[in-house]
Order: C-alpha cells, then structure tokens, then sequence
C-alpha cells in the first residue's frame, strides 16, 4: 500500500448513528427500495452508492476506491457487497461531508481499515456529547473519527485527478464539506442539498439559514453547467435542479421573515403556512412546519 505521501494531500486556502433522515426525498427509492442498495457511475471516476442513508460518493481507480460518507454501522456489509463490485470492500480513505449519523454511523466498521478525513468540526461534534435535535447523542468510538482535519479545504491526489475538499461554513452545520471531482466534474454537496425538499439546517451544530443560503449561492456560481451533482439525499442531479432548490429556500424564507418583522409569533406563521406550490417541499424528512420554525429560529431578533 502506498504511503499517505505519495498520495500527496496537500492542505491549502479553498474560497449518530442513531439519528439520519433519509425519507421521502424527491425520485429517492421509497423503503422497500433501499432495501436494495444499488451502485450508479456517475462520470469518470466517481460512482455513487444509494442505500440506508446519505449518499456515497465513490472514487474509483487504480489507486484503489476514496469513500465520501458511510451511512450506518448495521448497513456496512450491504455497502461492502456494492463495493466489493468495484474492486475493493476496503477503501483506502474516507471524507465525512459532515457528522450526522447517516453519513458517519459506518465509520466505526471502516475506520480499522480506511483513514478518515473531514472537517474539523466534524471530529469536535464526534467526540463530544452532542444534542441532535433535543436529544442527546453520545461520543463515537475513536476508531470513528477523522485522522485528519482541516479547516478551510484540502486537495486530494487520488485515482489520477484531483478531489477537492471545500469547507462551507455554517450551512448544514458548521462543518460541512463539498466535493469537486476536478477531471471527473463531478460535485458530491453533502446534506448542503435535498433534492426537491426542504433542507434541515442543524441550528444546534451551527448551521443558518442565511449561511445555507449564501453558500448554495457561492456554489451555483462554481459548479459548470454540465456536471453531475450527488446530493446528500435524492437522485443525481443537475445545476438546474440546484437553482431550483435556492431560489426555494429564499422564497420560503422570505415570507418567514417578512411574518418576522410584521410582529407574528411562530404559531401564526405556522398556521398560515407558505404558498400551495411548496407543498410537495414539505413531504420529506423536513415537514413545512419544521422549516418554518427553522426559519424562524434562525431568523427572529437579527
């Protein structure tokens, strides 16, 4: 096995396992069809893996397979059998888009064999007992954790192009990381995108509506027309179909804070909920009433 040198990562400045949320997401397999995780080329080197939980990406190649996310600890042996079809049950390094326990519970079965990467608040939220969503997740076990942190971004060599690492903050949470597969141009956006639903915004992980909103933005201005998106839930998808996911998040948050600043309370705004074009939004993981008291808590005395 090559040494992590002659992969050559090379940090620069880049511009819980109980807990998950795959659902309902828009042309996501309902759950009799997850049962059967299935693997899909993407372009070039990069496939993904849909299953029980955040998508995974995969790096394909001579140099062996770089896995983004891990989904469940109970799910590792169906995600080896996909694998194993590429190659290797075995891969050589993973990046965690984030910490949630969709994207990180497989760590503790891979992380004997892989070396793990991410954010560095991703390793801070492992270790720690964190609150998700009211409850109280307990630390993961060290062979879970990212070996190796960054903080604005890093590249890696691997599988002959380069794989960028970009740090965006205070979306999702406050460690989110997005993927450029340079050669391959292909983008893996983590939980920063929900195909055709409302996002969750992680205010207790220090996410914000505002930083999600901003960072979508800075993202639609950096990925080509062309390429191939892998969301953190849903189908492939295009440029196209992340404007249209903005331009929702901006209009939902809108009438939130225009109800903000005429003096509404959140039981109103949640009783008078957002227009019927938005419904189809909020039949996932996200229900409307939850985006709209997101928003407001995100929001309300700014």
């Amino acid at each position: 096995m090559k040494t992590l040198a002659t992969i050559l990562i090379s940090l620069s400045l880049l511009t819980p396992y109980a807990f998950g949320h795959a659902t309902l997401i828009k042309g996501y397999p309902h759950r009799e069809e997850r049962q059967n995780f299935r693997t899909e080329k993407v372009a070039g080197n990069v496939y993904v893996l849909f299953g029980n939980g955040g998508n995974i990406g995969l790096s394909v190649g001579s140099d062996g397979i770089l896995m983004i996310d891990t989904q469940f600890a109970n799910v590792a042996d169906r995600i080896k059998a996909e694998m194993e079809k590429l190659g290797s049950s075995k891969p050589r390094f993973i990046i965690n888009t984030h910490w949630h326990g969709d994207h990180t519970g497989g760590n503790e079965v891979f992380g004997s064999d892989s070396i793990i990467i991410a954010h560095e608040n991703v390793r801070k939220r492992m270790q720690e007992m964190t609150m998700f969503r009211g409850q109280a997740r307990t630390p993961s076990p060290n062979v879970a954790l990212p070996i190796f942190t960054y903080g604005a971004g890093m590249n890696v060599y691997f599988n002959g192009e380069r794989i960028k690492a970009i740090h965006m903050p205070n979306g999702h949470t406050d460690g989110d990381t997005v993927l450029y597969f340079t050669s391959s141009n292909v983008f893996h956006l983590g939980d920063d995108f929900f195909v055709g639903r409302f996002p969750f915004v992680d205010l207790e992980s220090g996410g914000t509506v505002e930083g999600l909103i901003k960072n979508i933005g800075d993202l639609i201005l950096m990925i080509p027309a062309d390429a191939k998106i892998i969301p953190g839930h849903g189908p492939l998808a295009t440029i196209e179909d992340l404007k249209e996911y903005h331009q929702m998040i901006i209009d939902t948050s809108l009438i939130v804070r225009r109800g903000i600043a005429a003096g509404k309370n959140l039981d109103q705004l949640k009783a008078e909920g957002f227009p019927e074009k938005f419904k189809e939004a909020g039949s996932g993981f996200i229900r409307t009433d939850a985006w709209i008291e997101t928003i407001y808590r995100s929001y309300a005395g700014k």
